[in-house]
């Protein structure tokens, strides 16, 4: 094509020839970087689901450290470290990833990148080779450049995550080791240039930009993957050696810290946890706050021992539940403590002992719950109520009730309920200087009951005329079996007969009689039926009432 003179024609067709075989470069190009692409997607699907995981695992830790934080703490600050190595490096990546993509892209990185995303779509030079060698390699390979750095900062993090698994666990460690290798590939053909057998000319030597892209997000999986992996690791060694157990039970259940003269103080003891296929042994030592004693073996290991110059006795075991249960009976009065040291077989064959104490306290029966009036609670009133605990003194007594408050008043207690139904009371004593419950009664809570109308007295009958005009009005009385002082007031009444086959009726709007009212009775004749009806009273709660008829037949 360039041999001797040539005619504007033929420089013409060899020019079309070059455009032609270029083009037909450019279509294989843009194939394989279309494969780049479809890679870099599928690894950008992959990196947001280890990351979600990744966060699970932090999730539970934060978990475990809300239930147990001496026994999560050291593990769970070793990942957070992990963690901060992790997030740096694939930031790290991250920022090599752009700055190369901004530089390839020049002007077009408004529309390809946004922020810290990437629109692989909208990248134009995605055949660009010279950007990422230039940039990651530069000249020539040295210290000082940027793959050599990112190299370097792998292998920092390989170590330290390495530096975090025993030898013994050969397989993870194995498997963080590959997922983060920086040894230069082997190969066959004799490479004439010592850089170009490196990890970094591998990586970035004669790399298209989409290419590049994928190589970044591949690292970027590979840091995730291992910190996920040594994550997982951490999160298993909260439990490691763990003694199993096939039951869950509280520790120390006592049936009640506090027991009437006479009757039986009955305690559960037994682990948190319990192996019902393995009998624990339980030594028992009264009248000692702490029967044991902590020491220390010659490894440096600390483990309990029972405390010289302590009388134990071992408890019997109910075999096959894992527990003791430990009975007194109160004979005396006064303050018990007890405790010792519960034993079982670990799992690799050690004695595994933890100590435990509890209390209680005898005393003389009685806990006096007594309403001063009645065996019921009304509401709208203030109910007296008289509490004592016997062998307590009253500024050591509190007490509490559901359904209303229940308020000091002058040495005993006021009731005001809320609402009809139920109230409970439970009585606390502060023993010992703990505040301990010791009794609770039950009451019915009835609303406060009508009362009746009444005129001089009367609730109907016979009646003189001349007697009933000298009243002054309608009254409202409570039952007689009522024991609360307690007032309701008439608030209307209506007058209601008959005269001369026409109904009068006149009403009322307090408790007093009017004018009309006292002019109807006067024309009434002897025996003539009068009703005084539709009376409604208010009390002091504020409800209105309305009460029954009082029926009168004049005399």
């Amino acid at each position: 094509m360039a041999h001797g003179k040539e005619t504007p024609r033929q420089k013409m067709i060899g020019m079309m020839y070059l455009v032609l075989t270029a083009m037909l470069a450019l279509n294989v190009s843009v194939s394989v970087l279309d494969a780049f692409k479809i890679i870099d997607e599928g690894l950008e699907k992959t990196l947001k689901t280890i990351v979600n995981k990744n966060n699970e695992i932090y999730n539970e830790f934060s978990k475990a450290y809300a239930l147990n934080q001496s026994k999560t703490a050291k593990w769970m600050e070793i990942a957070q470290q992990v963690q901060l190595r992790s997030d740096s490096l694939y930031n790290y990546v991250q920022r090599l990833k752009l700055n190369v993509l901004k530089e390839a892209e020049k002007t077009n990185a408004k529309v390809s990148i946004k922020g810290d995303s990437i629109f692989r779509d909208k990248i134009k030079s995605t055949t660009n080779y010279d950007t990422p060698g230039r940039l990651m390699i530069g000249n020539e390979l040295t210290e000082r450049s940027e793959a050599t750095k990112l190299r370097k900062a792998i292998e920092d993090y390989r170590s330290y995550l390495l530096s975090l698994v025993p030898p013994i666990n050969t397989k993870l460690r194995e498997s963080i080791s590959k997922g983060l290798d920086t040894d230069p590939p082997y190969s066959e053909k004799k490479i004439k240039k010592p850089e170009e057998r490196t990890w970094e000319y591998h990586k970035f030597g004669h790399t298209p930009l989409m290419g590049f892209l994928a190589i970044m997000s591949s690292q970027q999986v590979n840091i995730r993957n291992a910190e996920s992996e040594v994550i997982n690791y951490l999160y298993s060694q909260i439990s490691a050696g763990e003694v199993k157990f096939n039951e869950l039970e509280a520790v120390v259940i006592p049936h009640s810290n506090y027991i009437i003269k006479g009757n039986e103080y009955q305690a559960d003891i037994y682990l948190a946890a319990r192996d019902t296929t393995q009998d624990p042994v339980i030594w028992i030592a009264e009248g000692v706050k702490e029967p044991w004693v902590e020491k220390t073996d010659e490894n440096g290991n600390t483990y309990i021992d029972k405390r010289d110059g302590i009388n134990y006795s071992q408890l019997e075991i109910e075999h096959g539940k894992g527990k003791g249960v430990f009975k007194r009976t109160g004979s005396s009065l006064g303050f018990r403590q007890w405790g010792g040291i519960i034993e079982i077989t670990g799992p690799g064959g050690e004695a595994i002992r933890r100590p435990f104490s509890a209390e209680y306290q005898v005393a003389e029966g009685g806990v006096v719950v007594n309403p001063s009036k009645m065996n019921v609670f009304y509401t709208g009133v203030d109910n007296p109520v008289e509490i004592s605990v016997a062998g307590v003194a009253p500024n050591k007594i509190t007490a509490e009730a559901t359904n209303g408050s229940l308020v000091p008043s002058a040495g005993n207690y006021i009731m005001r309920p809320k609402r009809p139904g139920n109230s409970l009371i439970t009585v606390y004593a502060e023993l010992d200087g703990r505040k301990r419950a010791v009794g609770s009664k039950e009451f019915r809570v009835k609303p406060v009951p009508d009362p009746y109308a009444t005129i001089g007295g009367k609730k109907g009958g016979g009646i003189n005329k001349n007697e009933l005009i000298a009243q002054t009005g309608v009254a409202a009385v409570m039952p007689p079996d009522f024991e609360f002082d307690l007032t309701f007031t008439v608030t209307e009444f209506t007058v209601f007969s008959v005269v001369q086959g026409f109904v009068k009726q006149y009403t009322s709007k307090n408790n007093r009689f009017t004018e009309e009212q006292k002019n109807l009775i006067n024309t009434l004749a002897k025996g003539a039926p009068i009703y005084i009806q539709d009376i409604k009273a208010v009390g002091p709660d504020g409800s209105i009432r309305p009460l029954s008829t009082i029926n009168f037949r004049l005399n």
